[in-house]
């Protein structure tokens, strides 16, 4: 090819291009206005909000959200769904064939992880279990369930084989988890103000999750 002249792209190629050029443009304007709605909802709560506030916060037309998002109710659910499937992912670490003591202190480390980079969120699903989880009702008696279900399995698959102590409630543990790591999320205020500081810094969150694992392997009967 002689320098200057134009390359001819292959039409089948050019269209599959500008198609990921859109998804991606798509995805990137999905997560704005995700993340403006997250924050609208953890602060007025849902019945508070309005796709009008959700679209000054984001910086767009009223117009854009309900074109990405049909309804208020689509894009609440939205957020819910995906801090949650962040959330169960980590769940995965709880297999019998996993080591105990490394599958709990890589759990802690990941949930804490998330309270830092996902405060917003968590607390839109505080909000939503506070009012009596209207929408997350039968998500949290059904696919939640059986999850905690199965780890309950595998815990006492541990503890027939002498991994853990025998007293372990799996169910019981797994709300401690809840709780003790989301609260960094939750209730960051109240963190810091006992801590003294105005916000929590990364080796504030490293200690937390040292602490919660020290408190949770003993309680297992697990070493450090």
């Amino acid at each position: 090819m002689r320098i200057g002249e134009a390359t001819e792209i292959p039409a089948a190629d050019s269209a599959v291009s500008q198609k990921s050029a859109r998804a991606r443009s798509r995805a990137v304007m999905e997560q704005r206005i995700l993340a403006a709605a997250a924050a609208v909802f953890s602060e007025a709560g849902f019945d508070a909000a309005t796709t009008a506030a959700i679209a000054e916060r984001a910086g767009l037309p009223k117009a854009n959200i309900h074109y990405y998002f049909r309804t208020k109710e689509l894009l609440y659910q939205k957020v819910l769904a995906d801090v949650l499937d962040i959330w169960i992912e980590q769940m995965d670490l709880f297999t019998t064939e996993a080591d105990p003591a490394v599958a709990l202190r890589l759990y802690i480390q990941a949930k804490v992880a998330l309270a830092r980079s996902y405060p917003i969120e968590s607390r839109v699903f505080a909000n939503e279990m506070l009012h009596g989880a209207p929408y997350l009702g039968r998500f949290l008696g059904s696919k939640l369930k059986a999850r905690v279900d199965a780890i309950a399995t595998v815990f006492a698959r541990w503890a027939a084989q002498g991994k853990i102590a025998a007293d372990v409630d799996a169910h019981h543990l797994m709300f401690t988890l809840w709780a003790a790591t989301q609260t960094y999320a939750d209730f960051s205020v109240q963190v810091g103000a006992v801590l003294g500081v105005d916000a929590l810094s990364e080796k504030d969150y490293e200690r937390a999750a040292e602490q919660l694992t020290i408190l949770v392997l003993r309680g297992c009967g697990l070493d450090n």
